[in-house]
């Protein structure tokens, strides 16, 4: 066999090893089917509170919020992720009447100026979700795992959309007040594992579900960076998203107090991710995500994209 012949077979074999396999599925979320698997979705964060821990105050207003969708759709987003409620650490509850103020009136915007956007409802109130809905949401994210209220699985499971089932621990109020887990990685799996089964069990499909081990909602900067180099095996039990964007836990090795500030990080912390099978990566900074997203997804699966030089 001559020299050449023995480097191809090498490629061949190193790619076998090196290349990360993400299972390809559909996601189902309510009249659209979505795949996942092959190219990397980014969700973009838009909060319409004046308390986000990033954001805070910024797209509170119903123009200013349409505008920055606006502008991450343009950039490249596959979801926009709208919230009406604060979950950082320490954040206080709002009502329901004042959550649905924030949220239903951005989304019919978007909606009707982007029919075929994907949206997703940030909310753990079961009326909330159900006039985001109304309005054209396709995706319930629920940080609670469907457990803050015993109607959002039934709304969830009526409207056939798609869910983001999260693990936290304590309430956005203390849950980062010495957090404490056994095994972080097997306990938020085995945590996700019974939400799924609960979520099943409302009537929901198991291929409307995704799963979010919660980066940073009751958990250490250990716990975190546990999380994600173990997050491989979350990959078997439903499609992943994962939220690392700004958050603290970047601060902290970066000593960057500012979340503006973590983009650096953030980047990093979510190409590490990808390699350890997320599907979904849940941000502020689209534009720099979406280029980060299409080398890594260039990169892990098209080899033969550049006429079969790679």
């Amino acid at each position: 066999m001559g020299r050449s012949s023995h480097a191809m077979v090498y490629v061949k074999k190193s790619r076998q090893r090196t290349r990360m396999k993400r299972k390809c599925r559909t996601w189902q979320c309510r009249d659209k089917s979505v795949s996942l698997g092959e190219k990397t979705l980014v969700m973009g964060i838009l909060n319409t509170t004046p308390d986000s821990f990033s954001d805070g105050g910024k797209y509170d207003d119903l123009q200013l919020a349409y505008l920055r969708a606006t502008l991450m759709i343009e950039q490249g987003a596959d979801i926009i992720d709208v919230g009406g409620e604060s979950t950082r650490p320490g954040a206080e509850s709002v009502s329901e009447a004042e959550e649905i103020r924030r949220t239903k009136d951005v989304i019919a915007k978007i909606k009707n100026n982007f029919p075929d956007q994907l949206i997703s409802i940030d909310t753990t109130k079961s009326m909330v979700a159900k006039e985001a809905i109304d309005a054209g949401a396709n995706i319930i994210n629920d940080v609670s795992a469907l457990q803050n209220d015993p109607d959002m699985g039934k709304v969830a499971a009526q409207f056939e959309t798609g869910v983001v089932l999260m693990h936290k621990q304590g309430s956005p109020k203390n849950m980062q007040i010495n957090p404490n887990y056994k095994n972080v990685t097997q306990d938020v799996h085995d945590y996700l594992n019974q939400r799924l089964a609960a979520a099943t069990n409302f009537g929901i499909k198991k291929n409307a579900c995704v799963i979010d081990p919660g980066i940073g909602f009751g958990k250490t900067l250990s716990h975190n960076l546990q999380l994600l180099k173990h997050l491989s095996i979350f990959g078997d039990t439903a499609p992943i998203l994962i939220g690392v964007s700004r958050k603290k836990f970047i601060g902290e090795i970066y000593d960057k107090p500012r979340p503006a500030d973590r983009l650096q990080g953030s980047l990093a912390a979510a190409a590490y991710a990808l390699s350890q099978g997320a599907n979904i990566l849940r941000v502020h900074d689209v534009l720099e995500t979406c280029e980060l997203t299409r080398m890594f997804d260039t990169i892990n699966g098209s080899y033969d994209t550049f006429n079969g030089t790679i």
